[in-house]
């Protein structure tokens, strides 16, 4: 009886921590760069002292899926997609970051920046810069960017051979120690940004097995505590 109701209990503690990770990729449906994520859980064999083995559910990591999400167009012109493998290279206070995410913006300095605020780096691994006066922004599928004012440089856009190794940061930023690679296949989309990779109604639908299973677990472990109760109240009747 105590192995059944910690074996629903180890079930509904991992169906908490799944629908943690569906809300979350739900709240981030609109995010441009998102990119979903997936619980995993496997069976964990555990001994008892009969000699028995029981069977519990753990979580054992976070998966994230680096598929690519939709292209969104829009009026900006310096908002602009990836198509194909490859991610832009962002400069922040700590170290270099990347993203998928190509809703850029310029900052007082006139630097190319993210939503957050980060310079965009170029090829050569320095911010892109534009004066007031310039006019006219284009950036080709290479990445290479030009005004009024002539060539501004190149978007830096790098791979990874194992895409495994970039750990979430924020603001759909990711951060890695791998050595990165010249994307030498992708290429840049202007007027156009990568949307969320997730899909709302697999998500749902996620939600509602993940509900289900937390439910089926909750009454099993209701049926074995009306089981003590009645246990309790018979040896309490004996002993009366």
């Amino acid at each position: 009886m105590e192995n059944s109701l910690l074996i629903a209990l180890s079930r509904q503690t991992v169906m908490q921590r799944h629908m943690e990770v569906i809300a979350n990729n739900i709240a981030n449906v609109s995010t441009s760069g998102f990119k979903g994520e997936q619980l995993m859980f496997v069976e964990f064999l555990a001994p008892t002292p009969s000699g028995e083995t029981v069977s519990y559910v753990q979580d054992i990591a976070v998966v994230r899926d680096f598929g690519e999400g939709e292209f969104v167009a829009t009026s900006n012109p310096l908002d602009v997609a990836i198509s194909g493998k490859g991610w832009f290279v962002i400069d922040t206070p700590d170290r270099q970051a990347y993203t998928r995410s190509g809703h850029f913006t310029l900052n007082q300095q006139g630097q190319m920046v993210t939503s957050g605020g980060h310079p965009v780096l170029s090829a050569t691994g320095t911010p892109i810069e534009f004066a007031p006066n310039e006019t006219g922004i284009k950036i080709s599928g290479d990445g290479t960017i030009s005004t009024s004012a002539g060539v501004k440089g190149r978007l830096d856009i790098v791979t990874f051979e194992d895409e495994k190794a970039l750990n979430k940061a924020s603001e759909s930023l990711f951060i890695t120690d791998a050595v990165p690679n010249n994307a030498l296949d992708a290429k840049i989309v202007q007027g156009m940004v990568e949307g969320s990779n997730v899909k709302p109604v697999v998500e749902i639908t996620n939600m509602i097995w993940a509900m289900r299973s937390y439910q089926a677990a909750h009454e099993v472990i209701k049926g074995n505590d009306g089981i003590l109760r009645d246990a309790i109240d018979v040896i309490t009747d004996q002993q009366a």
